[in-house]
C-alpha cells in the first residue's frame, strides 16, 4: 500500500522526469489550512526542513495561512524537528472547559499555546537564513470592516457566503488580502495582482509576529478578531483560509525568473479548494478553473485514500474531534498523536521518492 500520492504540473513533471525532486530546485513551499489536518504532517516537515533541504541552502518562500502559517514559522525555528514536534504537542493539548466554549476562551487557549511556541525563537524565525516566511490574513472590508458585534459579524459573514457562491471575485467587495511577509524576499510572482482581491503586503518582525500568526489562524465567529498588528494596516482580521484555504496562487510566474524552480506542496489531498467557503463547490477547484495554469510547477505530495483509513476513524484529525471526544480531552490528544505517529509512513515514502525517483508514481494534477 502507498501511503503518498504524487500530482505534479506539466512543468514539475517535466523537471522531475529529467532530474529528480532535487531540494535545489524548491522554490517555494506553501501550507493550507485546515487546523488538525495539518498535524499529520509532523514527520514529513520534520524531514524536508530538518534533514532534506539544510543540504541545499538556498532562499526559499513558505508560505501559509492559519494552521499552515504556524508550521511554516516551525520550520523556520533553529532547530525545526524539534518546533514541529511541539506545535505537535501545544496544538493536540488544547483544552477546554466545556464542550461549547466561549469565543473569548477559545482565543485565549490559542493565544496561549503560540506565545509558548514563539516565545524565544522570533528572531530566528523572522531573519532565518533561506527561509523568506509570508503569512496570510483577511481583512473586512465593507460590513466586515468594523462589526460592531457578533451579531453584526454574523451578518456579514453570511452575506459573504452569498457573495462568495455567486462569485468568488466579488467576495473581495467584503474581504482582502494581507500578506505579512520577509522584506529580503522581493516575491513579484506574489505581489503583482492575479486576483479580483485587494492585497497589502506588510513586514514580517519580531514585534508582531506572535500577532500576525493568531490573525492568520482567527476563526471568524470562533474567536474575536484580531486588531492592531503592528505594520499593518488597521483593521478586523481573521483566518488566512476564508480567501486562501488551500493557497492557489500564480505559481507559474516563478518561471520567468527560475526556469526549473518547483513548488513542493505536501498538501491533504490532491485537490486545491481557493477559499474557505469553496468547499462545497467542486467547479472551483484550481485545476478545473481559467487559472489551471498557475499549477503548471507544483508538486501535490498527498496521503493516500488507503492509508487514512489506517488512521483514529479512517480520517485525518479535523474540527469534529472536539465534538466526537467532547471533555475527554485525554482520548482526542491520543488519536492525534497516534495520527501523527503514522505520519512517519510519509515521511519514509518521501525520503525514498527523493533517493530513488520514480516518474511511475507522478500523476498529473
Amino acid at each position: 500500500m502507498s501511503a503518498l500520492h504524487f500530482h505534479a504540473g506539466p512543468r514539475a513533471l517535466a523537471q522531475i522526469r529529467a532530474h529528480g525532486l532535487r531540494a535545489s530546485d524548491v522554490a517555494v513551499i506553501p501550507a493550507a489550512a485546515g487546523g488538525p489536518k495539518g498535524l499529520i504532517f509532523r514527520a514529513l516537515d520534520q524531514f524536508v526542513f530538518g534533514d532534506w533541504l539544510p543540504g541545499a541552502p538556498r532562499e526559499r518562500i513558505l508560505i501559509g495561512s492559519s494552521i499552515g502559517a504556524w508550521r511554516m514559522a516551525a520550520a523556520c525555528q533553529r532547530d525545526p524537528v524539534r518546533a514541529f514536534a511541539r506545535l505537535g504537542e501545544l496544538y493536540a493539548g488544547q483544552r477546554y472547559t466545556n464542550t461549547k466554549p466561549s469565543p473569548q476562551q477559545i482565543d485565549e487557549v490559542v493565544r496561549g499555546f503560540l506565545h509558548e511556541f514563539v516565545r524565544g525563537h522570533e528572531d530566528d524565525i523572522v531573519a532565518h537564513p533561506q527561509h523568506r516566511l509570508h503569512l496570510l490574513a483577511v481583512r473586512g472590508k465593507g460590513a466586515l470592516s468594523a462589526p460592531a458585534h457578533r451579531r453584526a459579524e454574523m451578518r456579514g459573514f453570511a452575506a459573504a457566503a452569498l457573495t462568495n457562491f455567486a462569485s468568488r471575485a466579488r467576495l473581495a467587495g467584503l474581504l482582502e488580502r494581507v500578506v505579512i511577509a520577509d522584506c529580503r524576499a522581493p516575491a513579484n510572482w506574489l505581489r503583482d495582482q492575479f486576483d479580483a482581491f485587494t492585497t497589502h503586503f506588510a513586514p514580517l518582525t519580531g514585534n508582531n509576529l506572535a500577532s500576525s500568526l493568531l490573525a492568520s489562524g482567527t476563526l471568524p465567529l470562533i474567536m474575536p478578531p484580531v486588531r492592531g498588528i503592528p505594520g499593518a494596516p488597521d483593521g478586523h482580521y481573521w483566518d488566512g483560509g476564508i480567501i486562501d484555504y488551500h493557497l492557489a496562487l500564480p505559481y507559474a510566474r516563478l518561471e520567468q525568473n527560475e526556469p526549473g524552480a518547483v513548488v513542493l506542496y505536501p498538501h491533504f489531498n490532491e485537490h486545491i479548494v481557493p477559499g474557505w467557503l469553496d468547499k462545497a463547490m467542486p467547479w472551483r477547484r484550481a485545476a478545473r478553473g481559467p487559472n489551471r495554469a498557475w499549477l503548471d510547477n507544483v508538486l501535490i505530495v498527498s496521503p493516500s485514500p488507503a492509508f487514512l483509513k489506517t488512521l483514529p476513524n479512517g480520517k485525518l484529525p479535523d474540527r469534529s474531534d472536539f465534538n466526537r471526544y467532547g471533555l475527554d480531552h485525554d482520548a482526542r490528544v491520543r488519536a492525534w498523536t497516534t495520527a501523527m505517529r503514522e505520519g512517519q509512513r510519509l515521511r519514509d515514502e518521501f525520503a525514498d521518492f527523493v533517493a530513488n525517483p520514480d516518474p511511475s508514481r507522478l500523476r498529473a494534477i
